[in-house]
Formats: C-alpha cells, structure tokens, sequence
C-alpha cells in the first residue's frame, strides 16, 4: 500500500515537473503571438486557470451525475 502511495505521490511530482519545465522552455523560446496561442493571454496565471477550470468541471459533473441518482432513487423507493 505504501509502496503504491509513494510511487503515485512521486509520478505526479514527476509530472508537476515537467509540465512546469516545458511551460518555461514554451515562454523562452517561442514567439509572443505562439505564446499567447498556446498559452493565453494571461500567461502568468496558467496553472490557476487550469486548475480552475478541473475544479469547476469536476463540481458540475459531480451535481449532475448527484442530481440523476436522485431522480432514479427517490422515484423508485416509492
């Protein structure tokens, strides 16, 4: 179980990583419209908005597949 957390735990480090480093090799070396293109308009504030974006995405799948079971299960227990 440790083994499998630790192993986990250091792949997504790993990812952190390189998902970080190809951002700052994307802003060092590609023209500004390629980078706006590519990355947005606010660069700066990637991370958040993506991150952002998961949240918000995940929290309005969760309420919709939450609302269907309801509808299913409180029809059926009648």
């Amino acid at each position: 179980m440790f083994k499998r957390i630790f192993w986990v735990g250091l792949g997504f480090g790993l990812g952190v990583i390189a998902v970080s480093k190809a951002q700052a090799y994307v802003k060092a070396n590609t023209p500004d419209a390629a980078r706006q293109f590519l990355l947005g308009p606010d660069q700066d504030n990637v991370a958040v908005r993506t991150l952002a974006g998961l949240f918000d995405e995940f929290n309005a799948t969760r309420k919709a597949r939450e609302s269907e079971l309801n509808e299913r299960y409180s029809k059926a227990g009648r």
